[in-house]
């Protein structure tokens, strides 16, 4: 047997059974598409399955809110992603009316739909003959192949395109696309690949020659920037003190607490001092409590966060500021440490029922 015939086979006998997979609708393939960009299954799975019952086709998405959608996505993490959904839903929403397209050249075309999603979205929905290249199916094919090219270089993701369409099944895309995805997530894994049990063992050079390890090559191109954010956490009887935050930067259109951000981690009372600061709040501001610094990892950014809490009686209210009642915040989309910090004050200090 050929390489595809190998891999379906073992597909068939050793997938797992997830519902996306049990369906050709491409508005479900969509949705498990974008939600499992970089997020784990497991951590997907309930974000799948809570959007599909809230929003069960097209049209249903594309009614939807900016803020309930991202409430609904929070901590999945690139919020952008939610977003993108929310205008290409109501994109095909407009302009196909309501069903999904199936065909590449028109999946290309959709906001947050790329090569890979767009190729993964036609050869499921309509076996199309278009070979997905993701994470697991770059480590597949840089191993067996001995791809030693860097899979983030330009030369790097045109031979791995190529060398994907080399060994596609024209007649069964759908099926050898997800059999190729499936066996770099449960055999040919980034860590201790269970190489011994892989059914192209035999071919593959990575098992042949001891080099799983240093296959897929990629280059470290990403610089990490380090930021400083000192989050206020003023409060007014039972209601609490929060902004919108604007677009261009992370967490878009979320919302968090007042917040001056520093080119350097200073203390509390520095930042107080602060003209930004003093603007805000006045210079009688009262420390009450503070916490962290708090260290948050995004892809490329690196922050340290510090919430203080304080008492000021010449709060100068900033136009995207207002006061919401705590028992309302469970409606507003957060950013995930925002969510943390507030749930462990108001669960664990006032009994406040704070469900995500």
């Amino acid at each position: 047997m050929n390489f595809s015939d190998e891999i379906t086979n073992w597909y068939n006998a050793n997938k797992r059974d997830l519902p996306w997979r049990n369906t050709t609708d491409a508005y479900t393939i969509w949705l498990s598409e974008i939600i499992l960009q970089q997020t784990r299954v497991e951590q997907g799975m309930p974000y799948f399955y809570r959007f599909l019952e809230r929003y069960p086709n097209v049209a249903a998405f594309a009614a939807a809110h900016e803020d309930d959608i991202l409430k609904l996505w929070q901590g999945l993490g690139y919020y952008s992603r939610g977003r993108n959904m929310l205008s290409t839903a109501r994109l095909v929403n407009e302009q196909y009316k309501g069903t999904f397209p199936t065909r590449y050249n028109e999946l290309i075309k959709l906001k947050g739909i790329g090569e890979y999603t767009a190729a993964a979205i036609a050869s499921f929905a309509a076996n199309e003959a278009k070979a997905v290249v993701d994470g697991n199916v770059y480590r597949v094919l840089a191993r067996y192949f001995g791809i030693s090219e860097p899979i983030n270089s330009t030369k790097g993701k045109k031979l791995f395109q190529e060398t994907a369409n080399s060994i596609l099944n024209m007649e069964h895309a759908g099926i050898h696309n997800q059999a190729m995805m499936e066996l770099g997530a449960i055999i040919c894994k980034p860590k201790n690949p269970a190489c011994g049990i892989c059914p192209v063992n035999t071919g593959c050079y990575a098992f042949l020659n001891n080099a799983a390890t240093q296959l897929p090559v990629k280059l470290k191109t990403v610089k990490v920037r380090e930021r400083y954010l000192n989050y206020f956490l003023i409060t007014d009887g039972d209601k609490i003190l929060m902004k919108k935050r604007g677009m261009g930067d992370i967490w878009a259109n979320m919302y968090d607490m007042p917040l001056i951000e520093t080119s350097e981690m200073l203390t509390p009372h520095e930042v107080l001092q602060l003209s930004e600061a003093i603007e805000y709040f006045g210079t009688d501001a009262e420390i009450l409590e503070v916490s962290g610094p708090v260290k948050h990892m995004l892809t490329h950014q690196r922050l340290k966060v510090n919430f203080i809490k304080i008492d000021s009686k010449k709060i100068k209210l900033q136009q995207e500021w207002f006061y919401i009642e705590v028992e309302n915040l469970k409606k507003i989309a957060m950013p995930q440490i925002i969510f943390i910090f507030l749930t462990n004050i108001f669960t664990f200090k006032n009994n406040f029922p704070f469900s995500n």
